[in-house]
């Protein structure tokens, strides 16, 4: 059986290695149309600031080691430049040479992945991206010229501008101001990361600003000139080198031009087997398009570990094994000096533009037992089901644990999907690994499920900080629980302040109709709901307290 497969990064090199694990007589080919086969494209951005100083430590094979080891042919700088379905044959060109030829195929496998999006703003020409090894070879020289001389094609600045606030552009800010350059991202909306709620991400703004990043929100690109990009609103921004970073589209031009389906997402359309419109034609990666487990809609989800796994289905379909596709989640996390967000599932903001009923929850415990030295706070978003508890998704930022509790909610996540299995209650009894320096006896985790039960059964009502305004105009009387050095420090304006410890005593002063009580992450204002609840008052408990709230309104503000 001849294979032959185009692309040679993640989705391609995952299914031509497991293909030759399953097959050792088949025929593979792959052709990569860069000057690397098998890369960490995920590590290009660390490698500009030599954070990863060894540049073949992201090379993990070469085409000599895949051949020796696996007998597959990989041949770099060699770009498929069409498909004959018919005669099942690809055309290529060498891109050293020009030349070019033809190969044959039993099964062909399209693993093109993605491409920076096209901007169409006069002058984007002068900008760079970051899509493989070549790319950070090219981006790391211009910013050491820009460092010594100040700009790297003549401009009098030593700056540089960012077009977009997503995960490659962040993660750029931060290892160009780890070579001491200023840097600007300019973002068209209101928040970065776009897949977060605002709340979540404003931490990690702030961050950045502190680390000396500029953060233009809300902002568009009118054309870029030699050394600034020129806003719509007329302002300047000094930039001696400009970065496109505005996301990826598909590369799946090769795939319309052979009259493969095309998906509702502009992605390439497969089936849960990985077979594109022809059933000989199998896809991977970027450029595919996959199922989303929560909305049952198609999505665009560029993940290496999507890649990784769906590449290897493929290999097992292809040596005719019967396996399907899981739908996906889209699990990411991101971290910039020192402190991390991570999100799975369904956001706030997404979940309300799919019309689907979710309820939420805000918590901000700490990574591990605070006693233990070196603890920091972790709040975590929690989505789900008000009707049936089924979780929907979570967000979770801070500087420790982030990780482990997003992985925590996709594996329940997961299993909810494929099994009918966890529910937000669930999380209570989770037996998680516990001593004081990794965690605590009530994990952050199991604390999600205690109130989420809380909320899921109706022990405390609840409200959202964006939510609170509304409620005031409505006539809610708004307390504060916390102590009275808590309140001069920093509270939500025209609040009264009656610490949970003295409410009992102070009852004559509660609007009993309609109250809304808060304290600084929710715990306090979870008492002081149940005592106003005992006394017949009509109160409910601020979601995620003055924590959430701040950072909510700091959002709005950014």
């Amino acid at each position: 059986m001849k294979v032959v497969i185009i692309g040679g990064v993640a989705g391609g090199m995952s299914a031509a290695a497991r293909l030759r694990r399953l097959d050792e007589t088949a025929d593979i080919t792959v052709y990569e149309m860069s000057e690397h086969v098998s890369y960490a494209n995920c590590g290009l951005p660390y490698f500009v600031s030599d954070v990863i100083s060894k540049r073949d430590a992201l090379l993990l094979q070469t085409p000599t080691a895949l051949w020796n080891r696996f007998r597959i042919e990989a041949k770099v700088q060699s770009k498929v430049i069409s498909i004959d379905r018919a005669a099942k044959t690809v055309t290529v060109q060498n891109l050293a040479t020009g030349e070019t030829f033809e190969d044959n195929y039993d099964k062909l496998v399209i693993s093109t992945g993605a491409r920076p999006r096209h901007l169409d703003i006069p002058g984007i020409e002068r900008a760079m991206w970051l899509r493989n090894v070549t790319d950070a070879d090219a981006v790391k020289d211009a910013l050491n010229a820009l460092d010594a001389n100040g700009s790297a094609n003549g401009a009098a600045s030593k700056t540089v501008a960012i077009l977009g606030a997503g995960f490659i552009g962040i993660e750029l800010a931060e290892n160009i101001r780890h070579m001491g350059i200023p840097v600007t991202i300019i973002q068209r909306s209101s928040s970065i990361l776009g897949q977060f709620d605002p709340e979540m991400v404003q931490p990690l703004h702030e961050r950045l600003e502190k680390h000396g990043v500029r953060i233009e929100l809300n902002s568009h690109a009118d054309h870029i000139t030699d050394t600034h990009v020129v806003l719509t609103d007329g302002r300047k921004i000094e930039a001696g080198l400009v970065f496109t970073a505005a996301g990826v589209d598909p590369d799946n031009a090769l795939a319309r031009e052979a009259g493969l389906k095309i998906g509702v997402t502009g992605g390439l359309w497969v089936d849960d087997m990985q077979r594109t419109s022809d059933p000989d034609i199998l896809a991977a990666g970027d450029a595919v398009e996959k199922n989303g487990a929560l909305t049952g809609e198609q999505a665009l989800i560029p993940l290496a570990n999507l890649a990784n796994r769906h590449g290897r289905l493929v290999a097992d379909v292809i040596a005719g094994r019967e396996v399907r596709a899981h739908a996906a989640v889209g699990t990411v996390i991101l971290g910039a000096f020192g402190f991390a967000v991570g999100i799975t599932g369904l956001s706030e903001r997404a979940a309300v533009k799919a019309g689907i009923k979710h309820q939420v929850i805000h918590i901000h415990p700490n990574s591990h037992a605070g006693y233990y030295p070196g603890a920091h706070r972790v709040s975590l978003k929690v989505l789900f089901d008000p009707e049936t508890g089924k979780i929907l998704g979570a967000q979770a930022n801070g500087e420790d644990g982030v990780d482990k509790r997003i992985d925590v909610i996709a594996t329940a996540m997961h299993a909810t999907a494929q099994h009918g299995g966890l529910t937000i209650d669930d999380l209570m009894d989770l037996e998680l690994a516990y001593a004081p320096q990794f965690g605590s006896a009530k994990d952050a985790i199991n604390i999600a499920g205690y109130v989420g039960n809380n909320v899921f059964n109706g022990t405390t009502p609840t409200l959202q900080w964006h939510e609170l305004e509304t409620a005031r105009a409505g006539g809610a009387q708004v307390i504060d629980v916390r102590s009275g050095g808590e309140h001069g420090n920093g509270h939500i304006p025209g609040t009264l302040n009656i610490p949970v410890e003295e409410l009992r005593d102070r009852l004559d002063e509660v609007k009993f109709e309609n109250v809304v009580v808060y304290c600084q992450v929710g715990q306090r204002g979870h008492i002081a709901t149940q005592i106003l609840k005992a006394n017949g008052a009509k109160v409910r408990n601020l979601d995620g307290g003055y924590v959430t709230w701040a950072a909510g309104e700091a959002s709005l503000q950014a």
